[in-house]
Parts: C-alpha cells; sequence; structure tokens
C-alpha cells in the first residue's frame, strides 16, 4: 500500500501501482533498423553490373559490338559514380588500399605495358579497356556489399541468366520454331554451321541448347555456379529456401540440355573439394589436419595417375576425342607462335580480336576465327610471356590458398575457438575450383566473368576476411572486441 498525499493509508488499493520514472533501467523500444534506400540501389545496380558481365555475350548477340560496349560504359561509369560519391561520405581511409590484389592488378599493369611491343597494340589496347572496365566492376562490388550480400547479388544474377535463358529455348522452341540468329538476322536459305546460331531451339529436342549467352559452354558453367552459390545460401539458412529448390531445378535441366563435358568434371572436381572441406572442418586438432593433408594427397595422387592411365576412355566417356575435339591442334598452333617471344609475350589480347589480321583466320573452327587458345595458362603465355605466366600463377595461387583456409578455419578475433563455421566461408573456395578446372579447356579466368570473380574473390577476402564481422561487414566489431555502447 503506498501513502495518499495526505498522509492517510489508501485501504482501496492492493497491488503496487506502476510508476513513470525519467530513468529507466533500459533503453525503450525501437524499430528495427532498415535498410538505407541508397545502399539497397547499390545492391540493385552490383545486380545489374554482374549481369553485364556475366551475360555479356548476350548483350553482344542482341546489340552487337558496339552497343555491347555502350552498354558496359555506362555501366562503369556509373560505377565510378556511385563509388566516388560513397567514399566522399566516408573518411579517405576507408578504402582497403592496402588490401588490393596486387598480383591480379600486376597482371592487368603488364597487360597495358605490353602495348609497347604488342605485334597487335590495336587488340592491345580495346582488349585492355574490357579488363579494366572488369577490373573496377569487381572492385566496386568487393568494396560496396558484403559476404552475404556477394552471394545473394550472385545469387540474383544467376536467376536472371537462367530465367532469360529458360524464356529465349522455349520461345524459339515454341514459337518462333527455328533457329535464331545473333541481333536477329534473317536465316538464309541453305545449310549454315550451328556455331553461327544465337540459339538453336533444341530444347525439345536432341542437340544442346545455348540459352541466353548464346553458347553452351558458357550457359553450363552459369548454371553450375547458380547451384553453387543456391547451395551456399540453403545452408545458410536464408529466406525463401522453396524459391531456391526450384531455381536449381531448372539450373539442373538447363546444364544437362547444355551438355559440357569441362563443365561435368568440374561438378565432379567441386564435390571432392566441397568434401574436403567439410572433412577439415570436422579435424579439432593439428595432428588430424596433417593426417588429413596426407590422405588427400594420396588420394589426389593416385586420381591424376588413373586419369592419366586410363585417359582414352574418360575422354570417350566425355564425348571427347583423343585429341580433345580439335584442341590439341589449337595449344600446337598457339605454342608455336608463342615460342617466338617467350619472355615477354607478343602482346595483351584476351579475348583474341578476330577482325585484327594477326587473328583472323589464323585458328579456324567450324569457319570461325578462335579468339582464344582453350587454356588461360597457354594463353597467357601467348601474351605476356612466361612474365606473365608467373604474375597469373602467383594471383591464382593467393587466391586458392586463401579460399582454403577461409573455409576451414573456425573463425576467430579472439580466445573463442567454439563459434560456428559459416557455409558462405565455402563459396570462395568451390568457385575457385571450377575456375581453375575451367582454365585447362578456356581461356575464360582471363576474361569477363572469370577475371571478375578472380578479383572480387581476392581483393573480399584479403579486406574481409571474416565473415558478418568487421567494418567491411558493417558491424561494430573492432579489433579488440565489440566496441562499448554508450548507457542512455
Amino acid at each position: 500500500m503506498h501513502d495518499t498525499a495526505g498522509g492517510e493509508p489508501d485501504h482501496g488499493s492492493l497491488m503496487p501501482m506502476a510508476v513513470y520514472t525519467k530513468h529507466p533501467v533500459a533503453a525503450p523500444p525501437v524499430a528495427p533498423a532498415r535498410e538505407a534506400t541508397g545502399h539497397l540501389l547499390v545492391r540493385a545496380y552490383s545486380v545489374l553490373t554482374m549481369f553485364g558481365v556475366f551475360a555479356h555475350t548476350a548483350v553482344y548477340n542482341l546489340l552487337g559490338v558496339t552497343g555491347a560496349a555502350v552498354v558496359l560504359g555506362v555501366l562503369t561509369l556509373g560505377v565510378l559514380a556511385i563509388w566516388v560519391t560513397a567514399i566522399a561520405q566516408e573518411r579517405p581511409t576507408r578504402f582497403p588500399w592496402r588490401r588490393l590484389p596486387w598480383a591480379a592488378m600486376t597482371y592487368v599493369a603488364l597487360a597495358l605495358l605490353s602495348v609497347l611491343w604488342s605485334r597487335w597494340p590495336g587488340a592491345t589496347m580495346l582488349t585492355w579497356v574490357l579488363l579494366a572496365t572488369v577490373t573496377v566492376n569487381a572492385l566496386f562490388v568487393a568494396t560496396m556489399l558484403t559476404w552475404q550480400e556477394i552471394a545473394r547479388a550472385l545469387s540474383s544474377t544467376m536467376k536472371v541468366v537462367l530465367g532469360l535463358s529458360l524464356a529465349i529455348e522455349l520461345w524459339v522452341a515454341l514459337i518462333v520454331r527455328h533457329p535464331v540468329l545473333p541481333n536477329f538476322v534473317d536465316v538464309p536459305e541453305g545449310k549454315i554451321d550451328p556455331h553461327l546460331y544465337w540459339v538453336r531451339g533444341n530444347l525439345f529436342e536432341d542437340g544442346r541448347i545455348q540459352g541466353i549467352v548464346g553458347n553452351a559452354h558458357t550457359l553450363a558453367i552459369l548454371c553450375l555456379f547458380a547451384l553453387i552459390v543456391f547451395g551456399v545460401l540453403y545452408a545458410a539458412g536464408v529466406r525463401r529456401r522453396g524459391a531456391l529448390i526450384v531455381w536449381a531445378l531448372v539450373a539442373v535441366v538447363l546444364l544437362f540440355k547444355a551438355a559440357s563435358a569441362t563443365v561435368y568434371l568440374s561438378a565432379l572436381v567441386v564435390a571432392a573439394v566441397l568434401a574436403a572441406a567439410l572433412i577439415m572442418r570436422g579435424t579439432t586438432t593439428p595432428a588430424q589436419r596433417r593426417t588429413v593433408y596426407l590422405v588427400f594427397g594420396a588420394v589426389a595422387a593416385a586420381g591424376i595417375l588413373t586419369a592419366l592411365l586410363l585417359r582414352d576412355r574418360l575422354l570417350a566417356l566425355l564425348g571427347k576425342g583423343s585429341d580433345l575435339t580439335g584442341r590439341l591442334e589449337i595449344w600446337d598452333a598457339v605454342w608455336q607462335r608463342a615460342i617466338q617471344r617467350p619472355f615477354a609475350g607478343n602482346g595483351f589480347s584476351s579475348p583474341w580480336v578476330p577482325w585484327d589480321p594477326a587473328f583472323d583466320g589464323w585458328i579456324v573452327d567450324h569457319g570461325l576465327s578462335v579468339f582464344h587458345a582453350h587454356n588461360m595458362w597457354l594463353d597467357a603465355f601467348l601474351q605476356l610471356g612466361t612474365i606473365g605466366v608467373v604474375v597469373l600463377a602467383v594471383a591464382w595461387l593467393a587466391l586458392t590458398w586463401r579460399a582454403w583456409f577461409f573455409a576451414v578455419d573456425r573463425p576467430r578475433w579472439d580466445l573463442d575457438d567454439r563459434r560456428p563455421y559459416s557455409p558462405l566461408a565455402l563459396l570462395p573456395l568451390l568457385l575457385v575450383a571450377v575456375l581453375l578446372v575451367e582454365g585447362l579447356a578456356e581461356s575464360a579466368p582471363l576474361m569477363l566473368w572469370g577475371w571478375m570473380l578472380l578479383v572480387l574473390l581476392s581483393f573480399k577476402i584479403k579486406a574481409v576476411p571474416l565473415i558478418g564481422v568487421g567494418v567491411g561487414e558493417r558491424t561494430p566489431l573492432i579489433t579488440h572486441g565489440p566496441r562499448a555502447r554508450r548507457v542512455p
């Protein structure tokens, strides 16, 4: 009971009354924080720029060389405008200059420098602008987005590619009912090489499909990227996981219809790398890790030896001939030109510009001038010589090393060694595994989406080595622990 104002006891009040005070023991409730509209626009623009890189061939087939260049240039100008504005609003020291992927940056600088001795200087400058544009876009995404946002942006990009690929294949198969050429040029009378088509309309028939990107192998590798990203996000417990399952089924169907032997091999390697990483995560002592590493080494050596001994049978199983579908002839021609300038190479050009006299008609496949060496290491040797190969090897070795320990080491920034692993930490490692296998039969890791992933992942792992922790992930944690909160 409480005393009344007159001093007499209040017999009618048997329960204590709540009293408002100006000194509460806890902060008043507030609405949950919402993302700023500006950052939502940055995320959306990141997806747009990534689509412009991953599906660059789709833009090329739709708008031609000039149109594709204009689109990529406009997107890059937008990236620079957003980036400069964001940096100006923060302290100049916020950009992690020291964490840049310097090996990859050295390769970009060497590519520009090669114009001084290039045998095809026009092609060097043209393709270097493309390389620099992709590099800027990759650094932008790595700087502006968190790890989770990067995974979601990749997921959105792959969904757009898959959705448009399925849509155009259905449109050609059910409505147009005949193959479609790039830029929707009228199909001439008579038989032409199927490789000239943008979309052949084989979705419900025998034969490979090309999707919106106009290339069966590229479609297949993007489907594999999609499955990796969707799987990681599903394991991370994101919302709307049912939709991820549906998109994964679409990716499986398109991957099967694209029928790329290289991508099937990449999928097997990804499964092996994933198993190895999960096994390594289960170890608790250095001795266990050493044992696992020895087992991994023995299994890898046995697998390589088996592949060499059963080479012809494996190639036949994958639908390839003993000449690797003409690749041996391409490699021999590239090697003969590359050894003429083994130290600094013949000049940068990724891809080879098919209308340049140095490449026009040099190596012809299905009536078309080949625009890359179908091996990124041989391509780098042709263009930038031994120096370029060494720099490129350092860039990929550094990324592979960091991606492996990023995936298998438990997140720690203090004495607590029991924090759970994040499924997102597996994403860089699995993407790198695909790109390294891809680089053995294609030169895609040197250009467009391959180069974007190299720069993006290298920069992000160096700048933000912990998922969800640190200034780069927009959390208040600093090197010595969580920042103390002011008491209201």
